[in-house]
């Protein structure tokens, strides 16, 4: 956090300090990056606040000319009263204009109390009658539809800034920590991250298919195979995965997210779920190869400049109604095994036609 500052209107009348608002959930706070990178890129008079949780204020580190403002929604900016504490919190940096990212009833609440200052509040469009038309049973429109960094992108465009996406750079790779360097020792062998948990099991790769991959990559002797988990139960599944190897090592609740992505801005490959880790794994430039069952890459949630031929889908011709959600939390009956059309022979094969030289 800055203390207060005025940051004055350029030239053309454009707002150079802006407040981001992205409050949840990791893997969209995520995919914000490569868009808040290409602003501070293309635009040397702009400053930006991102407003977001504790935890995840890690994820910007790399960023330049980014400040972060922590919003403890579970307290101290809790409800209505909470929300215009926050507020006046705000009002001392002066900001010229507010770009909304998530677009939930906290931020509008927070768009009502920032037009009593008449400050301009750009909002995300998220689409929601295209996804609903891609998600639902009857008369689904199976298409593309435009992506969340395109609609990110959108909210700053609304502001006067619009972005060409082939300027964003990578994340620079992080220096390894004492701690993790004593984790994972560094040797001659290639690393490979698994990430094999998701916020719903209509995203996961089941477990024993996913030893199956572990089991081909450890029998090589030529990679190093490090496994990323959070709760309690991934970090026991994770350990019992890795036991029975030499070449696997859970790093489930050793770390904390800063040091989780020194280790994955420093991984060769990166395999994942729709979830969170793909995007970290993207903005440092790392390859990832992305597992998809009741979720799809149509609906705009493709991590950031990665090939499709990393993508890994169900097969949509045994089960037609993929995507069946957003965000895979509507499974129908019979698609409980939609993931076991993905073989841990293709799985293998992709990653290794990323690590061979």
């Amino acid at each position: 956090m800055r203390n207060s500052i005025r940051y004055s209107v350029d030239k053309k009348g454009k707002p150079a300090h802006i407040l981001v608002i992205r409050l949840s959930a990791m893997g969209d706070v995520a995919m914000t990056v490569p868009i808040l990178s290409a602003i501070i890129r293309e635009y040397a008079e702009v400053e930006l606040t991102i407003l977001t949780k504790k935890s995840f204020i890690p994820i910007f580190s790399g960023l330049e000319r980014v400040q972060v403002y922590e919003a403890d929604v579970k307290k101290r900016h809790k409800g209505l009263m909470g929300l215009w504490r926050l507020y006046q919190e705000l009002k001392p940096f002066k900001f010229d204009a507010v770009a909304d990212l998530h677009n939930v009833l906290r931020s509008r609440v927070l768009k009502k109390y920032f037009a009593l200052e008449k400050i301009p509040f750009a909002q995300i469009n998220k689409g929601r009658a295209d996804k609903k038309a891609l998600t639902r049973v009857k008369n689904k429109v199976f298409e593309p539809l435009k992506t969340t960094h395109q609609r990110y992108r959108d909210v700053f465009e609304q502001l006067g800034y619009p972005v060409e996406m082939p300027t964003v750079k990578p994340l620079k790779r992080l220096p390894l920590s004492k701690k993790v360097l004593e984790l994972v020792e560094q040797d001659t062998k290639k690393w490979v991250g698994i990430a094999p948990f998701a916020a719903h099991e209509g995203k996961m790769y089941p477990l024993h298919l996913t030893q199956k991959v572990v089991d081909i990559l450890n029998n090589t002797n030529e990679y190093k195979i490090l496994l990323f988990g959070g709760g309690a139960s991934e970090v026991e599944k994770m350990q019992h995965l890795a036991k029975p190897y030499s070449n696997v090592y859970s790093m489930a609740g050793k770390l904390n997210l800063s040091e989780e992505l020194e280790l994955i801005s420093n991984l060769d490959v990166m395999l994942s779920m729709d979830s969170g880790n793909a995007h970290l794994a993207a903005n440092y430039g790392i390859p990832v190869v992305t597992l998809w069952g009741v979720t799809h890459p149509y609906a705009g949630f493709y991590p950031f400049n990665q090939p499709m031929e990393n993508a890994l889908m169900a097969d949509r011709e045994k089960y037609p109604l993929i995507p069946t959600s957003v965000y895979g939390n509507k499974v129908p009956k019979g698609y409980d095994a939609v993931m076991e059309s993905i073989k841990p022979q293709q799985v293998v094969d992709v990653l290794l036609n990323i690590l061979k030289p």
